[in-house]
């Protein structure tokens, strides 16, 4: 069914010590652990694109045996289950070991094509990183994991996938805001898949912790086995990592500037939480941005600082990658020889950025002055609360010789404040009309690749309540809908109006809907 080449735990040393017993785990990148059983699998919804790449049709997923597998339930044949090692900085602070509290790995799968994918489930039981905790998860954060990552893979942004969601049949005690109200609630195990789920702080733990060697092997591991063409290059040693850092630096710029194009906020970018084969990974307390807002965040232990907000993500990126590079040092004869990697990163990022905007605006190119009427823009759109999704998606439709400002009319949420701002968004209308004309492109070409990069359809956090609060009563058609809807988020889709539209009302202040917690 699935055919496993397990090379991380084959090439890199793993914990002598068995069980899923909390402990501190040293001189080890990975630790055999045993996924828990649950009472009553039941596989409620399932990724055809991840399957296909894993080779698995759908009368392969309706096998006991793989059901069984991905609840935690039974290893098929070539799997091997075991837990990574890793620390990392969390909210800007070092915490030590953390590792895959939650998350077992079933091992690395190879499809036809000879493709390698990490299978992992979360929710599958504890582990000896989970600390105290019971290493299960909830459907809430689970629906809302399966359903991101399918998402953001079909807006185009580099992700961690899902290939399924299973039902427990079990409850998972949580205390949702860790105000002192615990509630049962039902229990769902997610099969994530990558190529790899290394983070930056497996580096960052094997670093702290003195472990030269070790840091050493699993930089020639991560390049060997996760960049096969710079491994092929004919580098010396030290010339290789400053290459690879580099190579992660020019991931993550892209994956930023990815995030900031679709208006997605991920809320807990810890470094342990950063992938460094940049993709977006780990969605917990995640959202989109509805009025638009740079300093908003979903994350409702981040509310006060706002360190992760919107338009902080870049600069924590840098951040992050800066503990990456500190973590790296102690391999190369002087501290500061990882400066070209970041210097990188800013270069990149401010090309990336650019071209995603000067898209979602129909830009043929971006020139200097394009910088002021944007941040124009984004002032304007702050001012009168003004969806993003639906202002850009709906912009393409401006008629830019006769610019009227209600074309945008359905982005703003509050009519006062689009009344009230009507004259200076008229003004932009008109300086941006301008700015279309002089490069001369036909409407229907601009049209056309404006809604290529502007979404009608993101996973807004009150669709995906509303998919929960259904699912977890067992009606699991809103999940399924959404799932479809989001395959195809930047084609029209008659007749699916109610799945672009933005977030009501009732959901300004919901929980589930406007702000969350990592309690999941």
């Amino acid at each position: 069914m699935l055919t496993f080449d397990n090379r991380f735990v084959r090439e890199l040393p793993g914990d002598t010590q068995h069980g899923n017993v909390p402990r501190q785990v040293f001189g080890a990148c990975w630790s055999p652990v045993t996924p828990t059983p649950v009472a009553a699998p039941t596989l409620l919804a399932h990724s055809r694109e991840v399957a296909a790449a894993l080779d698995l049709d759908d009368e392969a997923m309706a096998t006991p045996q793989l059901l069984a597998a991905l609840a935690g339930n039974a290893l098929l044949p070539g799997m091997v289950a075991y837990a990574t090692c890793y620390g990392g900085h969390q909210f800007g602070q070092w915490a030590g070991q953390l590792g895959d509290g939650r998350a077992i790995m079933l091992g690395e799968a190879i499809n036809r094509d000879g493709q390698r994918f990490e299978l992992q489930l979360k929710g599958a039981g504890p582990t000896p990183y989970a600390r105290r905790a019971d290493g299960r998860a909830v459907l809430r954060s689970s629906l809302r994991e399966f359903l991101c990552s399918e998402a953001m893979h079909h807006l185009g942004v580099p992700t961690t996938r899902a290939l399924s969601l299973v039902g427990t049949g079990e409850t998972v005690v949580r205390d949702m805001f860790y105000d002192g109200h615990p509630v049962a609630e039902p229990g769902a195990v997610v099969c994530r898949v990558a190529p790899s789920f290394t983070r930056f702080g497996h580096f960052e733990l094997l670093a702290a912790r003195g472990e030269r060697e070790l840091l050493h092997r699993l930089v020639d591991f991560t390049i060997a086995r996760d960049f096969p063409g710079l491994a092929a290059r004919a580098l010396a040693p030290e010339q290789r990592l400053r290459a690879w850092f580099t190579e992660v630096c020019e991931r993550t710029a892209r994956l930023m500037a990815h995030w900031l194009r679709v208006g997605f906020v991920h809320g807990v970018m810890n470094t342990d939480n950063m992938s460094v084969v940049g993709l977006t990974i780990d969605y917990g307390p995640y959202g989109w941005v509805d009025n638009f807002d740079p300093g908003w965040t979903p994350n409702t232990t981040d509310a006060s600082s706002r360190r992760y907000c919107f338009a902080r993500q870049p600069a924590i990126a840098r951040w992050n990658l800066e503990r990456l590079a500190n973590a790296l040092a102690p391999l190369l004869p002087t501290p500061d020889d990882l400066g070209s990697g970041i210097e990188r990163y800013d270069a990149l990022y401010s090309d990336e950025f650019c071209t995603a905007f000067a898209g979602k605006l129909g830009f043929l190119g971006w020139t200097h002055d394009d910088g002021e009427l944007l941040d124009d823009l984004f002032e304007l759109m702050r001012l009168a609360e003004t969806d993003m999704t639906s202002f850009f998606r709906q912009l393409a439709q401006l008629d830019i010789n006769r610019p009227d400002p209600d074309v945008v009319h359905h982005a703003f949420y509050r009519a006062e404040l689009r009344d009230r701002y009507s004259p200076e968004l008229s003004r932009w209308l008109a300086r941006y009309a301008a700015r279309l004309r002089q490069d001369g492109q036909p409407a229907a070409q601009r049209v056309a690749a404006m809604n290529q990069v502007n979404p009608r359809f993101v996973l807004r956090n009150y669709l995906a309540q509303e998919a929960i609060d259904r699912a977890e009563q067992g009606d699991t058609g809103m999940l399924h809908e959404l799932l479809e809807v989001l395959r195809h988020p930047y084609d029209e889709q008659p007749g699916r109006d109610a799945f672009s539209a933005k977030r009501p009302d009732w959901a300004r202040h919901k929980a589930g809907c406007s702000m969350l917690s990592c309690s999941s």
